[in-house]
């Protein structure tokens, strides 16, 4: 095996990055929902209740407003509220009702200067200057103009309490003379601030529960992906013996499945690569043995001046040169992987191909072939298809006896073209039938036994397969193949 497989650190790594990623996807999609959800929730309930209350105040602002004189409210001096005179008790007694029916905390009236000309609920003295009204000048300039307002922005009261002032124009004639101010409370603030805090609470809860959530499903992720990991690491470090454990989650288990294949196809690889080593091996020694023979014979008859034995140890030392070359040449087409050059052929000329050229072979041994090909199209490789058709056939001919016949058919059977090569030999004896496409498997003196395996791996990556039936004077090895675009048609 060759490779430089993940180290264990970092595959372990790469899982521990995977929970924190996967607590992250979690935590962070709802930290934000919540989060922002909750805030501009609250800022925005704010605003509006806040708004609305402003509203509220400068509405009783301007119906107290509409019922105070202007001419009469410029008329209260400094002092009146001691003496309390008529004046000053009619405009307290008319803001007082206007205090209790609406429920604010304070209505006072104040002159275009800011002093004070009655104060119901603040004990400011009439002529005094309110301090609050620095904070709206804004607003009041609008008042003064002639329109209603309200303070932007809350105060908070000796009593803790937030508060909000309304104000509304006090008018004599058509000039704006004074102004009204109600202070009323923004009580419901409270229970909007409460609201805020058990939104946090419950937001802090929810996102512990979707932690242990990630946790949980990390873990559950990480254990499986773990078991890969290690089988992984078996296949790395060479292990191509022990399987794969299936894994129940679909994602998971498919990733499984497909290292089982991976590992299955590397076993099998490995132990065809070991297979065909040794009988190279075995193969090559039995060659090399005789060339040393025969080599060692030839120069004792090269001393002795025997020419004519001579050249017979030549010619054998040629045929094994021969055989071991013709192992080369079979092992490394079955050993290398040959992409295929497709190209349209018609199947009745791809088999009368492959029999001419067993023609010389066949009619030296006394054994007739004989082609029934129907026509079809067929999208394949020529060169390796023949290669593959004239093992079978050959090996066909070489189990015949003298006076036999090779039959070769081909016909189209289901979307796909069965080639059929049937011979009258002795058969394969049930013994040896399991063992036919292994390599270097072979009964005969000087096979290779590469004949068949690399047929049918030429078969096999033209998507077809190889079959076959054997019994004493009767074997048909059969090859079927796809057809091409149209060959079903012709």
């Amino acid at each position: 095996m060759s490779g430089s497989p993940l180290p264990s650190s970092g595959l372990r790594g790469a899982l521990g990055s995977l929970s924190a990623r996967l607590l992250l996807a979690f935590l962070l999609p709802t930290l934000a929902l919540f989060g922002l959800t909750g805030v501009a929730s609250y800022v925005l309930a704010r605003s509006i209740l806040e708004e609305e209350l402003g509203q509220s105040l400068s509405a009783i602002a301007a119906a107290a407003a509409s019922q105070v004189s202007g001419e009469r409210m410029l008329t209260v001096e400094p002092g009146d509220d001691v003496q309390g005179t008529r004046t000053w008790r009619n405009l307290t007694r008319l803001l007082g009702d206007v205090q209790k029916a609406s429920g604010v905390r304070r209505v006072f009236a104040v002159d275009a200067q800011g002093r004070v000309r009655v104060d119901v609920g603040g004990g400011l003295p009439v002529g005094a200057e309110v301090p609050e009204l620095a904070r709206d000048r804004r607003e009041l300039t609008r008042v003064f103009s002639g329109q209603r307002a309200a303070s932007q922005v809350l105060f908070r009261g000796s009593d803790g309490q937030l508060y909000k002032t309304g104000y509304a124009p006090v008018r004599q004639g058509d000039e704006v003379v004074g102004a009204v101010a109600v202070e009323g409370s923004a009580a419901f603030f409270g229970p909007l601030a409460q609201l805020s805090h058990t939104f946090t609470v419950a937001t802090a809860v929810a996102l512990g529960v979707l932690a242990a959530m990630a946790v949980l499903t990390a873990r559950g992720l990480a254990r499986p992906l773990r078991r890969l990991m290690d089988s992984a690491l078996r296949i790395g470090r060479g292990d191509l013996t022990t399987p794969v454990p299936p894994e129940p989650t679909r994602e998971i288990g498919v990733l499984a499945r497909e290292l089982e294949e991976m590992r299955g196809a590397l076993e099998s690889r490995d132990r065809q690569l070991k297979l065909m080593l040794a009988g190279v091996a075995h193969e090559v020694r039995n060659p090399l043995g005789g060339i040393e023979l025969f080599s060692g014979l030839l120069a004792e008859d090269l001393r002795a001046g025997s020419s004519a034995e001579a050249t017979e140890h030549v010619a054998r030392i040629q045929r094994e040169v021969a055989y071991l070359q013709r192992i080369v040449e079979d092992f490394l087409a079955f050993a290398r992987e040959q992409p295929l050059a497709r190209a349209p052929m018609e199947a009745p000329a791809l088999l009368a191909g492959a029999c001419e050229l067993l023609a010389a072979e066949a009619e030296a041994r006394g054994v007739k072939v004989e082609v029934d090909a129907a026509p079809a199209r067929l999208e394949a490789d020529g060169s390796l298809l023949t290669a593959a058709l004239v093992n079978l056939v050959k090996n066909a001919v070489q189990a015949s006896p003298s006076g036999a016949r090779v039959q070769v058919t081909g016909r189209a059977e289901s979307q796909r073209y069965a080639i059929r090569v049937h011979d009258a030999g002795p058969g394969i004896p049930e013994a040896e039938r399991e063992r036919i496409f292994e390599p270097f498997f072979t009964t005969r003196q000087k096979g290779t036994g590469l004949g068949l395996p690399l047929a049918r791996k030429i078969i096999r990556a033209h998507g077809g397969e190889l079959e076959f039936t054997s019994a004493p004077g009767a074997t048909t090895f059969t090859l079927t193949l796809p057809l091409g675009s149209t060959g079903a048609d012709r």
